[in-house]
């Protein structure tokens, strides 16, 4: 066990929280992390993720990336996004992915802290693009239990692929760090059967 799993493991038993299941088992993978209210979000991922022995690429505004904190984001995998060139993002994911011989792309599909009904697509559009699945990875402030989730092979239809995920995410009855500011829009709960 590397130090740096060592330390992840330390850190979410410190935070108070448990993981649930392993990262995922392919190289290339797209995660999802629901809901996403908090920059704290980012710390109970990371730490999750990487005390289970995965290794998150996950993508953080690049205003973040000042230093000194922008180098320790980097070595904790994180990517600079510049969320002003809109549909760039989601290009540079695929190549980075796609020239990856390994990557978990962990993905905020919220894309924003505060409330919203509409959650962004282009975690669908980059899965598709690159063939890889996504997995529906949660963390749950109210049990203080972090998982990757489900996996999830997206279809040709990425609206109706959203409601799906976005209905699976209502039946999990998810809190967030800030309660109130986590929404799945306008759909009936409803578990995605993995079987």
């Amino acid at each position: 066990m590397s130090f740096k799993q060592k330390f992840s493991k330390r850190l979410l038993k410190w935070m108070g929280w448990t993981g649930e299941g392993g990262p995922a088992p392919e190289d290339k993978c797209i995660v999802l992390g629901v809901p996403h209210t908090s920059v704290m979000d980012f710390v109970v991922a990371w730490a999750y993720y990487t005390s289970v022995g995965g290794t998150p690429n996950i993508m953080i505004k690049k205003e973040f990336f000042f230093w000194p904190l922008g180098w320790l984001l980097r070595k904790m995998g994180a990517i600079p996004v510049d969320r002003s060139k809109g549909a760039n993002v989601a290009l540079r994911n695929i190549q980075a992915l796609k020239n990856a011989d390994k990557m978990h792309l962990a993905i905020a599909p919220e894309g924003t802290r505060k409330k919203t009904d509409k959650w962004k697509m282009g975690f669908l559009t980059i899965a598709k693009a690159c063939d890889v699945p996504v997995y529906l990875g949660y963390f749950n402030y109210r049990t203080k239990k972090a998982g990757t989730g489900i996996r999830f092979v997206v279809s040709d239809n990425p609206k109706e692929d959203l409601k799906k995920i976005q209905a699976h995410y209502a039946a999990l009855n998810l809190e967030g760090r800030h309660k109130g500011c986590f929404s799945c829009g306008d759909v009936t709960p409803k578990l995605i059967d993995n079987n």
